[in-house]
């Protein structure tokens, strides 16, 4: 699945889209540069799962905790370790979160589990092109939901 955002408000109305049709449970790999909207879609998509409050950028931390139904959602940001296993100090437990949203996963490499979903998220022209991939059954089984109940209705969304 692709999609034009224009904006952050199209950025924000994807991540409420996914967080309307999300799994039980998900891992989701956020990938693109800096600058590219990864932070915004996650703040969007926590929100939208019911955390109030401040929705802290993880950059520092490497990994913020929220409270949402079911369990915890973990956001985590990757682009300041060296090597994968620096996420040992963390205390992750693959069954502790109902939600995963990794921001560079690719610096976690093996020590995180296998993603359900790929967003890869591009700066283009004015706005940001978003490219979604499930790469599990329970994936797939989202993003087919998310196109089913027409979850993307947002003016400056432009789903492809």
């Amino acid at each position: 699945m692709h999609a034009f955002l224009a904006d952050d408000e199209a950025t924000g109305a994807l991540g409420q889209a996914l967080a309307r049709t999300r799994p039980a449970s998900a891992v989701v790999h956020l990938q693109g540069d800096l600058g590219a909207g990864k932070s915004t879609l996650a703040r969007a998509l926590l929100r939208t799962l019911g955390v109030t409050g401040a929705i802290r950028s993880p950059t520092y931390t490497l990994v913020e905790r929220y409270p949402v139904d079911g369990g915890e959602a973990w956001h985590l940001d990757l682009y300041r370790i060296g090597d994968a296993g620096e996420l040992e100090f963390l205390g992750l437990d693959e069954g502790a979160a109902v939600l995963w949203l990794v921001e560079w996963p690719e610096r976690g490499a093996a020590a995180l589990p296998p993603a359900d979903l790929h967003v890869r998220l591009a700066v283009e022209g004015n706005g940001r092109s978003a490219r979604l991939e499930g790469v599990s059954p329970a994936g797939a089984h989202w993003l087919a939901r998310l196109a089913a109940e027409g979850e993307l209705q947002a003016p400056s969304l432009q789903v492809g």
